[in-house]
């Protein structure tokens, strides 16, 4: 967690506490959450870092007289000062200013541009003796570097080597580079290309152990010139077209085995309609009889005749009645087959939907913004991403119950097949955070969608048993070409989300 986060955290804690925002609550609350959060900051040791720095006999005053804060430490130390002569005072403070210069100065040398920009502002009120107002300001400039100093950054370094966060001249010497910066551009597209490629074909789902290879590569494309990786890709690619073969193989038996029945049935027909063909050949041969060996009256004729008719009569109805019944069988085989492929078509659909509000669930909006990525980088086509969160919904289902939560989701969902074009994907993204895709469209245009959307949820009427609940939303959104990548829109996205909550809910950032 960064210092930013605990700041965050710092904020919320004091609105939902209800305290009044003095600098003591602040570094109070503040403190509780660093250490929450397991993160060491120097501010909140209290007075035993500048206890230290003090000498015995004063330290032992400090003791003695049970000093606690910051504050009273300062008052101490002023007390103090008071007591001493005017002469000796001077020679101190004098001794402590240089100190301070000393010290703004050589943090004027360091690799941070708000620091030295600091220390030489430092620098310059010490040189012209500025007055009470001016090292205030300057005091609470510094608190503000350090509660918003995040060197999180540091850790990118970790794939090439250990980072010491207290040591920067160490933790570069350790660095180890494998590629140099040019080719990380051509190793991401490699990346892209490889991760779309490992997903099957066939197979409705990918295995655990190829999902976390693509994470990987996300992280850390160069990774794909390491010989673990070329390990791991011969086994994700085996797993894959293990996965395909088998989903085929259960396809192929379930049409094998109607197959089977459908050829039983055609060979017992074929074998009936043999006979059959016997028997009208020998009702043709009894014609044949009949005309070489004509009868000498009529009577004999008519019979001979009657009967030959009656046996072809009833042989084709025979025929007739076999076909009609296989006929039967062969559609009920077909309608028996249209089925699994309408449900083999619902299950690979299911695989990219959300169960309750049956828009796009989380893997199938990934996928699609891995495809208008590609699109972005090779034909310029602009799109923008919208994070949509519903405002205190968990009050929703505290209140209503888990129900009442469903039904809301769904209606919200329904106001969003509304309002979106044929070309916009809308999914949920998880809980009641929904993400939209709007493609060829730059910040004005989403923002109106956005605002339609947030105006159709204010306006509208979630009923839940005859009662009325109150639904509002709020929305970040975040335009593509203002990013330098996909993940840094979706973090923009997501943090202008937190905006419109901090600013009250049912808003839409940036306004």
């Amino acid at each position: 967690m960064t210092i930013n986060q605990i700041v965050r955290n710092t904020v919320e804690r004091l609105k939902a506490e209800g305290k009044v925002w003095t600098p003591d609550a602040y570094s109070e609350v503040f403190c509780l959450e660093a250490k929450k959060a397991g993160f060491a900051v120097e501010d909140c040791s209290g007075i035993d870092r500048y206890v230290t720095l003090l000498d015995k006999k004063t330290a032992e005053e400090v003791k003695q007289y049970r000093v606690r804060t910051t504050a009273e430490l300062i008052r101490f130390l002023i007390s103090k000062l008071n007591r001493l002569n005017p002469s000796e005072a001077s020679i101190l403070v004098e001794l402590l200013s240089g100190l301070a210069k000393k010290m703004a100065e050589s943090i004027d040398v360091l690799h941070n541009p708000e620091a030295s920009a600091l220390a030489k502002k430092t620098v310059s009120i010490l040189e012209t003796q500025g007055g009470t107002t001016q090292i205030e300001l300057l005091k609470q400039a510094w608190s503000n570097f350090l509660s918003l100093y995040d060197d999180s950054f540091l850790m990118k370094l970790n794939q090439f080597g250990p980072v010491d966060t207290g040591n920067l001249r160490k933790t570069l010497e350790g660095l180890t580079f494998q590629g140099s910066s040019e080719n990380t551009n051509e190793y991401r597209k490699m990346v892209r290309i490889l991760i779309a490629s490992l997903v099957p074909s066939i197979a409705p789902t990918m295995d655990d152990t190829t999902i976390q290879l693509s994470q990987k590569l996300r992280d850390n494309p160069q990774y794909i010139a390491t010989a673990e990786c070329e390990k791991e890709l011969k086994t994700a690619i085996a797993m894959r077209i293990a996965l395909d073969k088998h989903s085929v193989e259960e396809m192929v038996s379930v049409l094998d085995t109607l197959l089977e029945k459908l050829s039983a049935q055609l060979i017992e027909l074929i074998e009936r309609s043999e006979n059959s063909s016997t028997e009208i050949r020998e009702v043709k041969r009894d014609l044949e009889a009949l005309e070489g060996n004509k009868p000498t009256d009529f009577k004999t004729a008519h019979k001979r005749l009657y009967t030959i008719a009656s046996t072809l009569e009833e042989k084709v109805e025979l025929l007739s009645k076999d076909l009609k019944v296989h006929n039967e069988k062969v559609t009920q085989m077909g309608k028996k087959i249209a089925s699994l492929e309408a449900e083999l078509a619902q299950a690979t659909q299911a695989s990219r939907e959300d169960f309750l509000t049956k828009l796009f669930n989380k893997r199938a909006i990934e996928e699609t913004l891995t495809i208008k990525e590609a699109e972005y980088e090779r034909h310029g086509r602009k799109y923008c991403v919208a994070m949509l969160d519903l405002d205190h919904f968990k009050a929703v289902n505290d209140t209503y119950g888990h129900d009442a939560g469903d039904a809301v989701l769904l209606a919200f969902a329904k106001i969003l097949k509304e309002e979106a074009r044929t070309t916009d994907i809308i999914g949920r993204f998880g809980g009641e955070e929904f993400l939209a895709i709007l493609g060829d469209t730059e910040m004005a245009g989403a923002k109106v969608f956005c605002e339609k959307v947030r105006s159709h949820v204010e306006q509208a009427h979630f009923m839940y048993q005859g009662e009325r609940i109150n639904v509002s939303v709020s929305i970040g959104v975040a335009q593509r070409s203002d990013y330098p990548s996909m993940k840094a829109m979706l973090n923009g996205a997501d943090e202008h989300l937190y905006d419109a909550k901090r600013k009250g809910r049912n808003r839409v950032e940036p306004a």
